[in-house]
């Protein structure tokens, strides 16, 4: 039999940490549990974690500090949770890396629903996706590294991806000159979890360009076919 997901919730306030832990466990999950940065690399260290709930106000390193250097280093998904509900707080933990953001006061049952969406997204692959047999992949300038999640620019700077920004460029990696839909441009990115009436995936190509530096008049990486979908323009080269 599979073993439960274990998530992991760093939380400085003992109250709501007792709650999650409560919660999670009675919703078939198994939970670990810490009150800054420092708890949370410890039990990351020893134990395997599927998933972080990671608060924003944490005494020490912040949730966005973590979130940022988490990622660096690992794809292990991350749902933000945190009481400044501000749009631009949700933008920044989502630029961080962070796969989903819940503000406080939250609704236990939604958090739930978040985080296995977000287990699904992340621990199965897409349909129709085929796995890329490499470590790192070029377009453009650019490199992929498929292992880090790392997006290094032709100037060897380290842009940094949500999730969602990683798998939609990856998808387009898969199928170079290759005009995809935004329906199935949305299949491949949510699998399941789909909404056929989502039109996210405009917004998310469009931030994907201002990561990938394009000009929004006349994108040369991502390119946009009228009445199709979009299709990466450029030669894709696999570094195995």
């Amino acid at each position: 039999m599979h073993s439960p997901p274990c998530i992991l919730v760093i939380d400085d306030d003992r109250a709501i940490r007792t709650l999650l832990a409560e919660y999670l466990d009675a919703h078939g999950f198994r939970t670990l549990a810490a009150e800054d940065g420092a708890g949370m690399w410890r039990i990351l260290d020893s134990s395997q974690v599927d998933l972080i709930v990671l608060d924003l106000t944490l005494p020490g390193d912040d949730g966005l500090t973590l979130c940022r250097t988490l990622r660096a280093k690992s794809n292990l998904p991350v749902v933000m949770l945190t009481a400044r509900g501000e749009p631009v707080d949700r933008i920044l933990g989502l630029e961080m890396g962070a796969d989903d953001y819940v503000p406080k006061p939250f609704e236990p049952r939604e958090l739930v629903a978040r985080i296995r969406s977000v287990l699904r997204r992340t621990q199965s692959l897409p349909p129709n996706l085929q796995p890329l047999e490499a470590k790192r992949v070029k377009f453009g300038g650019w490199t992929l590294d498929l292992t880090s999640r790392h997006l290094v620019s032709p100037q060897g700077t380290l842009v940094m991806l949500s999730g969602a920004e990683f798998r939609l460029l990856r998808v387009l990696l898969e199928h170079p000159h290759r005009v995809l839909t935004r329906d199935q441009l949305l299949s491949l990115t949510k699998g399941q979890d789909a909404d056929p009436f989502d039109r996210s995936i405009d917004l998310q190509v469009s931030r994907l360009r201002q990561k990938l530096g394009e000009d929004v008049r006349a994108p040369a990486l991502i390119k946009t076919v009228r009445s199709e979908g979009y299709v990466l323009a450029v030669p894709v080269t696999v570094e195995k």
